[in-house]
């Protein structure tokens, strides 16, 4: 530092010495001219030149150039011309010292890089918006990457101009810069997880702007809105708006629900809970008031060749009706389940349609119903399962079953009602 400020004090002498006894008329003219010189092509090429490029832009049949004016590329490129005059000119300047004239042509060129910078910035911008406008563009977006582009650019821009300030060779400071590597690491620590995270996103699809997420851990249970370099923004369905580190995505897991969306079908997947003291064989009177019923006329067909042909095979299984098979009720309703699942118009019927018995439980026998609505439209959907659910709660007691629920107060109170009247009679 003691080194520095001793050259500064020596160039300022120098300069000082050199200003003794000299006519600055001429100078100072030529300088105000210069001045005047680059204002004026500052003012032709904002008042005429950028408007004849801006003009000629809007009447092309391409977009591209388009995008390029609206992110005013064209207007941050006009910006170079009166830094041109000065750089150029300031060497025409007559009994202005050298330091002085390296100072102001540096200035110069140091401006002239920010500007490119933030040309480059708009340009990358463009390029955005332009992607945005494809049919991939909302799928796949490229937001993260520009981003990392313009961190890029600014850097190089700022080693740049610091290089052209102190007049030494930018891989000298590339160089210098790898004593702060450890310091660098921890400042970006963020961007470099997030790049990693969007490259891993990206390549491997795991998420689109539109998709619909669920990250319990974070809170997460909504669309994707953005899609940027250091977040991810979740739109929730109570409209509250969840702000995700992109790196996030890669370490927690994430259900994403595009391959439902995808498929056109949602899944329905809910239980039936049987009372178990209710499941019987059917008797003929159950089975002639079954027989009314078109959807299990062929179930009927079908399982009473079955069970002949079973029973035939040894006669004296006939002879007491508990050696031999018969038709239950659950059955019965297991099968008209799935032959009305089959008949729905609003089940899709080229996915998994099942209806299956999983483990007795202490609240009954759950009988699950496994199958796809014709749509992913979530009103839609909800819509078709009460349905179903609706039907079927209402024709379950056709068959003798009864559902297990837990007791309310108006079975309490008929149970108490029912122990009252033996108690009645016998006083």
């Amino acid at each position: 530092m003691q080194a520095q400020a001793e050259s500064i004090k020596a160039q300022l002498d120098a300069i000082a010495a050199q200003s003794a006894g000299m006519d600055w008329t001429v100078t100072l003219g030529v300088l105000a001219g210069l001045v005047v010189l680059a204002a004026l092509v500052d003012w032709l090429t904002q008042r005429i030149v950028r408007p004849l490029v801006s003009r000629a832009v809007r009447v092309s049949p391409t977009k591209i150039d388009d995008a390029l004016l609206a992110h005013g590329v064209i207007k941050q490129l006009s910006h170079i011309a009166p830094a041109l005059v000065i750089h150029f000119g300031i060497a025409l300047v007559p009994n202005l010292h050298e330091t002085l004239v390296q100072v102001i042509g540096k200035g110069a060129i140091a401006y002239m890089v920010l500007v490119v910078a933030i040309a480059i910035s708009a340009f990358l911008s463009a390029l955005n918006d332009i992607y945005e406008r494809r049919p991939a563009g909302h799928s796949r977006p490229i937001k993260g990457y520009v981003q990392l582009g313009k961190i890029i650019v600014y850097t190089i821009a700022l080693i740049g101009i610091i290089a052209v300030l102190i007049g030494k060779s930018p891989l000298v400071l590339l160089g210098g810069l790898g004593a702060f590597a450890a310091v660098l690491l921890l400042v970006f620590k963020d961007t470099i997880l997030s790049l990693v995270a969007s490259v891993q996103i990206a390549s491997n699809d795991m998420v689109r702007v539109g998709d619909w997420i669920e990250m319990p851990s974070l809170g997460v249970d909504g669309d994707v809105v953005d899609i940027a370099l250091h977040t991810i923004k979740v739109q929730n369905f109570d409209k509250t708006i969840v702000t995700v580190p992109t790196h996030r995505l890669i370490e927690d897991s994430v259900k994403n629900w595009r391959g439902m969306s995808d498929s056109g079908g949602r899944r329905i997947k809910r239980a039936l809970y049987v009372d178990q003291g209710s499941v019987g064989f059917l008797d003929e009177a159950m089975r002639r008031k079954l027989g009314r019923f078109a959807l299990l006329k062929s179930h009927f067909e079908r399982k009473k060749a079955e069970l002949d042909e079973w029973n035939a095979q040894a006669p004296e299984r006939g002879a007491e009706p508990v050696n031999a098979r018969r038709l239950t009720n659950l059955g019965c309703f297991r099968a008209y389940v799935t032959a009305y699942l089959e008949s729905h118009p609003k089940v899709d019927h080229g996915k998994t349609l099942m209806v299956r018995q999983l483990e007795p439980g202490p609240t009954g026998l759950p009988l699950e119903l496994y199958c796809f609505a014709a749509t992913t439209e979530w009103g839609a959907y909800e819509a078709i399962q009460a349905d179903i659910f609706d039907h079927l709660l209402a024709i379950l007691p056709e068959f003798g079953l009864r559902l297990f629920q837990q007791p309310g107060g108006g079975d309490l109170m008929a149970g108490i009602a029912a122990l009252r009247v033996p108690l009645d009679a016998a006083a």
